[in-house]
């Protein structure tokens, strides 16, 4: 308490000057109207500045925000682009029943997710996202950005989940030239993250330089539409029945941030409807099996008579 006194009174000029200045502002503004506009001009540029840096700093922390909310709006626009263009098909080939169709937006959802791993220089490439069951992944779900394809999840967590990327081996996906339909099997190579395959083309098709590659959706992983790359060159294909063209991929690997996985929700339908199928033909091969069985029995045991015959023939 003493040392607080005693630097009020060692400085008690300086105070007095100060709220001399202060009443002497007061006075001069108030009671004059051209120093008063110019105090208020001042202030209103002091406080402008202010401002404008408080809302460059504001604005950069919320772009994870923003770049969120973009995301899902792109994600929906997509998804409704999609369903205009399958509206559109069925339209032209004049189904008798347009009102039935269910437009393809109605089959597919997404989740917005943020990648917290990547890499693109391995052998065999994965990615890890920041969203798991909890948050509606599940495994072989689809993913994408917003340039084109980026994989498919293989395994989920709780809070995270891994997507197989495009830029692996294992990973092939059904994709056509949108241009003419030809349709065929994409795979990367091992060697440049930029480019992949897209191999088992029709020989007898024609492909030019620039050609938009789709998904094919031959499958219920991806839609159909969506944007893979783009056509370079065309490769020589050692079989001689096929063509294979390499294809410059839309999706940037090196840059990826956010993501979105793509929900079927025809997805159990299908994959039921597929399990009859293989079921009925296995039931059928196994059926085909115990026939070619059964007749080989009957040609053995005709076989097997024969040469009884044949002894007893022989014997005196």
């Amino acid at each position: 308490m003493n040392n607080l006194l005693n630097f009020l009174v060692k400085h008690v000029s300086w105070f007095v000057f100060i709220f001399y200045v202060i009443m002497s502002c007061v006075l001069l503004f108030n009671n004059n109207p051209y120093q008063q506009s110019v105090y208020l001009t001042s202030a209103n540029g002091l406080s402008a500045t202010v401002y404008k840096a408080y809302s460059t700093v504001t604005s950069y922390f919320n772009l994870r925000t923003i770049n969120d909310e973009l995301q899902q709006r792109n994600a929906a626009l997509e998804m409704q682009v999609i369903g205009l263009e399958k509206q559109v098909d069925n339209l032209k080939i004049q189904l008798p029943d347009t009102n039935g169709v269910q437009p393809l937006l109605r089959q597919y959802n997404y989740v917005v997710a943020n990648v917290i791993s990547n890499s693109v220089s391995q052998p065999y490439n994965y990615i890890t996202i920041d969203r798991g069951a909890l948050d509606g992944i599940e495994p072989e779900m689809g993913v994408v950005d917003h340039n084109g394809v980026v994989g498919i999840v293989n395994a989920v967590g709780r809070h995270s989940a891994r997507i197989i990327s495009l830029l692996n081996p294992y990973m092939r996906l059904s994709c056509k030239v949108k241009r003419n339909n030809y349709f065929g099997s994409m795979m990367w190579d091992g060697r440049n993250p930029e480019y992949a395959t897209l191999q088992e083309l029709p020989k007898q098709g024609h492909y030019l330089k620039g050609d938009t590659v789709v998904t094919s959706g031959y499958s219920a992983v991806f839609p159909e539409g969506i944007i893979v790359g783009y056509v370079v060159s065309k490769e020589r294909d050692m079989s001689g029945t096929f063509v294979s063209l390499k294809v410059r991929l839309a999706t940037n690997f090196m840059q990826l941030s956010t993501v979105r996985a793509v929900k079927n929700k025809m997805k159990v339908e299908l994959k039921a409807l597929e399990s009859k199928d293989e079921n009925k033909q296995a039931a059928e091969q196994q059926k085909a099996q115990d026939a070619t069985k059964r007749k080989l029995d009957r040609a053995a045991a005709k076989a097997a008579q024969a040469r009884e015959g044949r002894k007893e023939a022989k014997r005196p």
